[in-house]
């Protein structure tokens, strides 16, 4: 019946309904060597879960990067290279990603992914001393024992700004700050006749 067909060759796939914004670009030469070992070097000195986390990175710096090359062509004092490129060096300073010192556009083209990941929850958590290893910090920022100021957090790659720093700690619930203790130290208080149940696992790696 024609009437029935148009009708549903009206309605629309749900993939035209998805977002197709992309998070992350993957390589044009997916296995050229020198790029793939600076990559596994990432992956293994930030505690990354995947490549993905790495291009994830790197396009959020591809698209600073073109932005900040794109207002270096116009003239020093035109209106849009002034104010756009102030609030891409704001924002940057903000994240702690760009030093004081070197808060010029020139600055940005130099910037590499390993200056952001720097300012990921987890690598901020191991460098404070509250986790033994870096893959030990993904672990307590995914068990939500990580709070920044008020606000517990559980995304590792969750950027931290230089004003938030100073507010990275435990949360008040977590046994490692001074809530009630997980369940292998409940267990060994009880073997010491000091009571306490079973429950959480302070202990439990993620995935």
């Amino acid at each position: 019946h024609v009437s029935s067909f148009s009708g549903v060759a009206s309605m629309p796939s749900s993939s035209f309904l998805r977002n197709h914004g992309k998070t992350s670009r993957t390589p044009n030469r997916p296995f050229e060597k020198e790029r793939m070992d600076a990559e596994m070097k990432l992956v293994g000195e930030y505690g990354l879960k995947n490549k993905r986390e790495v291009w994830r990175v790197q396009l959020a710096l591809a698209k600073i990067r073109k932005a900040a090359r794109v207002l270096l062509t116009l003239d020093e004092k035109d209106p849009r290279r002034v104010f756009e490129g102030a609030a891409i060096l704001r924002r940057l300073l903000r994240m702690g990603v760009l030093p004081e010192d070197r808060s010029t556009l020139d600055y940005v083209l130099a910037l590499k992914p390993a200056d952001f990941l720097e300012r990921r929850l987890q690598t901020q958590v191991f460098k404070l001393g509250l986790a033994k290893s870096i893959h030990h910090a993904r672990v307590l920022i995914k068990q939500r024992h990580i709070r920044v100021g008020k606000q517990i957090v559980d995304v590792p790659s969750f950027m931290v700004r230089i004003d938030s720093q100073k507010h990275v700690d435990f949360s008040l619930t977590s046994p490692f700050g001074g809530g009630r203790p997980g369940r292998v130290k409940r267990k060994a208080l009880a073997a010491k006749g000091g009571g306490g149940g079973d429950g959480g696992d302070d202990e439990e790696m993620e995935d």
